[in-house]
């Protein structure tokens, strides 16, 4: 009687096993693997890529952009201060007429 539930164990671990092993030697699952691992390396090179786009998109504003702000803030200052002192002095501003 023991050695038949000990059988009966071993058919039923041998039985899950072989059709465990079936479905993980499956065609669809093989190919769901590769394609997620595909994906996975599309993903990665497309983030690496975008990061360099980044890089290159941040360093290209502080070069170009953030000096022009810089001095067009500085203009619009020195502006107001023509206009505060012109006001003080009692001159009318000067507007350009064409």
């Amino acid at each position: 009687m023991a050695s038949q539930g000990k059988r009966a164990n071993n058919n039923e671990g041998g039985m899950l096993a072989r059709v465990s092993n079936a479905v993980s030697e499956s065609p669809i699952i093989y190919q769901s693997r590769r394609a997620a691992s595909e994906a996975r390396l599309v993903t990665k090179k497309l983030l690496k890529s975008t990061g360099k786009a980044a890089w290159i998109a941040g360093t290209t504003f502080l070069i170009l952009v953030v000096p022009l702000i810089i001095e067009m803030d500085r203009e619009q200052q020195l502006n107001d201060l023509e206009l505060q002192q012109a006001s003080l002095l009692g001159t009318p501003p000067v507007s350009s007429q064409k």
